[in-house]
């Protein structure tokens, strides 16, 4: 008699989480204590940016992951906002650009200097003005250089040029109600909401219509979420009739009926999904829970299972996701979380035992890279496109052009068309007309744009730039004057 194994096979089984030591915490962060079923936190390779408590107005942290410890009270903050932060989003394309959305009804865009900030940064690179509520939702287009989506209070989707400053497509119509969550597919062609009125909506924003609606998807009437996977299908966390939270899987193509639905427990925080597209795992962390619950998605019944759950004490205020690209591969590190506490942001580091020390390919398919597989201007044209791949085996390292790129104040890349530096002097391809223009503010690159007198910041701003130019001249006079000595000696050694 033979027995079937009743055991599924899955190399992701035995993942496991654990939090890092006490002094590679972040300590004494005011966390945020607005009401918004938001993450509170944005990570990538560089920084880790946290929404916290400021007295007249909005304000978040940016450290570099190096700077654990505690956080004395007067490190600078992002405060150019005049009401609360609501939400984060790091630039997907740079890390060292971060959007924000506040209840001032505004949305900026920052350039943290590479070593983080030295002084509080008060002026974003680009303001942009379009909504009549507060923005609570932001999130960067995954494959075209600076398009990135807003949504607000009044229920209107805003997707912007960044490089431009110009607003590209006025979504209004499509929501009666708040929106609580937007997500991008993988290649950005378009992006499914979730919204109050208990619908999920797959929307193409290039023709600004609705493809595919499922009403009622989760019947409760407490927040849910709704992610894009990477085969197409949608992720989404909700509530039933009886309160009892749960999660669900849809194909686009027919939403008649979940995939899969799975209930969870009865308790009251909105779950807040994250999703690795490499792996196909799912991490389900409620808001006050103290616990992370992971799923795996197959292709074959029940699509979704679960893993295992990894639990603490302390109950999670918010979180962040590292991309891929920022984990450690030598220690088959698959997922890094950054739990916000009330008064610190903890790391904890998702990890899949192997005895072996070589790089594991199985875990590590080539991954979403930083750079950018379109202009915006070619995806308002119509071009879609996936995200441009890097292969984690030597630990990604960005083209030394990245690195050397020194007038850091704009967002326009050293891959831009240079007509796009100048101020557009042709017209991308039409976008859809938008009712009125919103006022929008762009400092113009270093050295064009028609000349004005200086104002006492951007005159600092010069003058930080010649600096780091003439010590750039420096550097490279010091090299070259060693390979001349050195040039030297070999030609006096042959003689």
């Amino acid at each position: 008699m033979s027995f079937r194994k009743v055991v599924r096979q899955s190399k992701f089984r035995h993942v496991f989480g654990q939090p890092v030591k006490t002094e590679q915490c972040y300590d004494d962060i005011r966390v945020s204590r607005v009401t918004w079923d938001s993450t509170f936190c944005a990570v990538n390779p560089s920084f880790v940016a946290i929404i916290v408590e400021a007295s007249g107005g909005g304000a978040f942290l940016v450290l570099p992951l190096h700077k654990t410890g505690r956080i004395d009270k007067s490190y600078p903050t992002v405060c150019g906002h005049t009401g609360p932060v609501l939400d984060i989003d790091w630039c997907p394309h740079n890390d060292h650009v971060i959007a924000s959305g506040s209840e001032d009804c505004t949305v900026m865009v920052w350039q943290i200097p590479e070593n983080g900030l030295s002084q509080p940064l008060t002026e974003p690179v680009v303001v942009l003005e379009g909504h009549s509520k507060r923005v609570g939702i932001i999130a960067w287009h995954p494959t075209a250089r600076n398009v990135l989506l807003s949504a607000g209070c009044d229920n209107v989707v805003l997707i912007w040029n960044v490089g431009t400053a110009e607003e590209l497509y006025r979504l209004e119509g499509l929501h009666p109600d708040l929106i609580y969550s937007v997500s991008w597919s993988r290649d950005g062609a378009r992006f499914c909401t979730a919204c109050k009125d208990k619908s999920v909506r797959v929307i193409d924003p290039r023709r600004g219509t609705v493809v595919a609606e499922k009403e009622r998807a989760h019947e409760g009437a407490r927040p849910m979420r709704a992610i894009f996977l990477a085969d197409g299908k949608i992720f989404t966390t909700g509530f039933s009739r009886m309160s009892e939270r749960q999660l669900a899987l849809w194909d686009t193509e027919n939403l008649e009926e979940p995939m899969g639905l799975q209930e969870l427990d009865s308790s009251n925080g909105a779950l807040l999904p994250f999703y690795d597209p490499d792996t196909n795992v799912v991490y389900v962390c409620g808001k006050g829970d103290s616990s992370i619950r992971y799923f795996e998605i197959t292709e074959e019944p029940p699509y979704i299972h679960f893993l295992n759950t990894f639990t603490s004490k302390e109950p999670q205020r918010g979180m962040g996701w590292m991309p891929k690209r920022g984990l450690d591969v030598s220690k088959c590190e698959i997922a890094r979380f950054y739990k916000l506490h009330e008064r610190k942001c903890e790391p904890i580091i998702m990890t899949v035992p192997r005895k072996s020390d070589l790089f594991q390919d199985d875990l590590y398919p080539d991954t979403a890279g930083p750079e950018a597989a379109m202009e915006a201007e070619e995806w308002v044209a119509g071009r879609t496109a996936g995200p441009v791949l890097v292969s984690l085996r030597q630990a990604y390292v960005p083209s030394k052009q990245r690195d050397l790129k020194v007038n850091r104040r704009t967002l326009l890349h050293e891959n831009r068309p240079p007509a796009a530096a100048a101020g557009p002097t042709t017209p991308p391809p039409t976008p859809p007309a938008v009712p009125a223009p919103a006022r929008l503010s762009a400092p113009p690159a270093l050295g064009t744009g028609p000349s004005a007198p200086m104002g006492g910041g951007r005159l600092e701003e010069v003058l930080q730039e010649v600096a780091a130019l003439r010590a750039l001249v420096a550097e490279q006079g010091q090299r070259i004057a060693r390979l001349e000595e050195q040039l030297s000696r070999l030609e006096n050694g042959h003689v």
